[in-house]
């Protein structure tokens, strides 16, 4: 059996009674090539954690790689499968948004590596849970929508660099590994994806470091300055001194910030406190 072709992988969803569920984002990747080269990737870790395994199209690989493998299921269904395609995975049914990632981690040997083809629809929130529980692996490959990524590995001067960006970069130094187009999911998405590696950094960022990130990409086609102004309610002359004072001009556009200068600017304005950022993707869907 090799579910990495599409027509045995069909047959397989049939023979245990299971279509893909839109509701769960279930787009499954049947590919022999891209397989092959995600695997590639994933080598030298005894332990791995997958989110979303599915019949075990990675999982059936994987599993055999390493000492110990946990996998997190929300879909019940896939029980059966995994347990023909991966019988030495441990499978923990639930959702990844509110099982306890450290705790599950904390249980496979080092060094930990994560695994996800993310569903679209909670690829922000999945992405929050990974960068909080980012000092209990070493590295993780995740797969996403490829717009997503293409916003995520935007580097200073690019027009797709913003908040989340930023956010990111500053958690995890980032690897774009593989493009996987649509064709290859069973069933065919709307929309491309892409393969990212992340390697955890552990370098402390302030909650005023990302309050000022979140203020300053608000407004994409607008300045630093008017953003800053605007989102903080300062002067717009006080706004203009403080970026000036690092030694940028005011017209500056925040993607073209590196994070030395976000890191300056928040030694200029030094504000007191700051709420928590959010990775504000949305739920499915593009863009503005």
């Amino acid at each position: 059996m090799n579910l990495q072709e599409r027509g045995e992988l069909i047959g397989f969803l049939r023979k245990h009674g299971v279509d893909p569920d839109k509701g769960l984002g279930q787009h499954f990747l049947c590919s022999q090539p891209i397989v092959s080269q995600i695997l590639g990737f994933c080598g030298g870790n005894p332990g791995i954690l997958e989110i979303g395994p599915g019949p075990g199209i990675l999982t059936e690989k994987l599993s055999k790689s390493c000492e110990k493998m946990i996998a997190v299921e929300v879909d019940p269904r896939m029980l059966t499968m995994l347990k023909i395609t991966a019988p030495t995975c441990e499978v923990v049914v639930g959702d990844a948004l509110r099982v306890n990632l450290p705790e599950i981690l904390a249980t496979l040997p080092e060094p930990r590596l994560v695994v996800s083809n993310m569903p679209y629809y909670i690829t922000g929130p999945l992405l929050e849970v990974f960068a909080k529980a980012r000092g209990h692996f070493s590295r993780a490959v995740l797969m996403m929508q490829l717009e997503v990524g293409a916003k995520i590995v935007a580097r200073p001067g690019k027009r797709e660099r913003g908040a989340l960006s930023i956010n990111l970069q500053t958690q995890f130094n980032i690897r774009r590994l593989v493009d996987v187009p649509a064709k290859h999911f069973l069933p065919v998405p709307k929309v491309d994806s892409v393969v990212l590696e992340f390697i955890p950094r552990h370098e402390e960022f302030s909650e005023a470091f990302y309050k000022i990130v979140k203020a300053g990409c608000s407004q994409p086609r607008k300045t630093l300055a008017n953003n800053l102004s605007n989102t903080l309610r300062l002067d717009r002359a006080e706004a203009t001194a403080q970026i000036e004072s690092i030694g940028l001009i005011p017209t500056i556009r925040a993607n073209e910030l590196t994070e030395a200068n976000w890191l300056a600017l928040e030694q200029a304005m030094a504000p007191a406190s700051f709420e928590t950022p959010k990775l504000n993707l949305p739920k499915s869907g593009g863009f503005k």
